[in-house]
């Protein structure tokens, strides 16, 4: 069976959730829709784990597994062999941005603690004393205002977005590498089951060409023998 319409359903998928990747990343360089210094931005924000990993990198293979499910794409084997590279390339943006976003959220954000100095002080914390479960802990952050909360929330979407899309990518590599690797095979045996119903036909219509010429000669063998009597 051609995996072209798989492809293509995972292609249609991987857009809109690049698109809201690429959004929660530049959302998180404006914290509570404020606009900061650069220096008071948190650093994991600056490796584009949303932009250039869950975003880019996986645009590529989408618009590629979108070719993939044209007709014929079963059998193209350099098609497919592309596919499998541009997945993996997503599969790796995937992985990237869920594990940046994992790091973003047990560090905490950078903010002002009271003091008009902008630190992390969730960075420090041990796993059980861990921000994320003592919310009573948020309110050390002064600036900006619900910087924690808006951390989490964009942080937690990106990490969900990044596995998702990594699992996508990783199907779309072994469905590739079964065209690769089979697709040439199956269109060969179409062919040759063609080849064989067209032999089998044209030799039924020369039998029954034969057995009506076989017949034609009989009557006019009979035709002859009457007029002769």
């Amino acid at each position: 069976m051609c995996t072209g319409k798989c492809s293509k359903c995972i292609g249609i998928t991987l857009f809109p959730l690049a698109a809201c990747a690429i959004v929660s990343n530049i959302l998180l360089y404006f914290p509570n829709i404020q606009i900061l210094q650069l220096s008071e931005i948190t650093d994991l924000v600056w490796f584009f784990h949303g932009i250039l990993g869950a975003g880019i990198l996986v645009i590529l293979p989408a618009f590629m597994m979108l070719g993939a499910g044209g007709a014929g794409c079963c059998a193209n084997r350099c098609g497919m062999l592309l596919s499998v590279v541009l997945s993996v390339l997503g599969f790796t943006g995937g992985v990237y941005c869920a594990v940046i976003s994992s790091l973003g959220l047990i560090g905490g954000p950078l903010c002002d603690t009271g003091d008009g100095e902008y630190l992390y002080p969730f960075r420090n914390d041990t796993l059980e004393d861990n921000y994320l479960f003592n919310q009573t802990t948020w309110g050390i952050c002064k600036e900006p205002e619900n910087i924690v909360l808006w951390n989490i929330i964009l942080f937690s979407i990106l990490l969900a977005i990044g596995v998702i899309e990594a699992i996508l990518c990783f199907i779309q590599v072994i469905s590739g590498l079964t065209s690769f690797v089979c697709g040439t095979c199956m269109r060969k045996r179409k062919v040759g089951m063609q080849i064989r119903v067209l032999y089998v036909v044209t030799t039924s219509i020369f039998q029954d060409l034969g057995m009506s010429g076989i017949t034609w000669s009989s009557d006019i063998s009979k035709q002859r023998t009457s007029v002769m009597h």
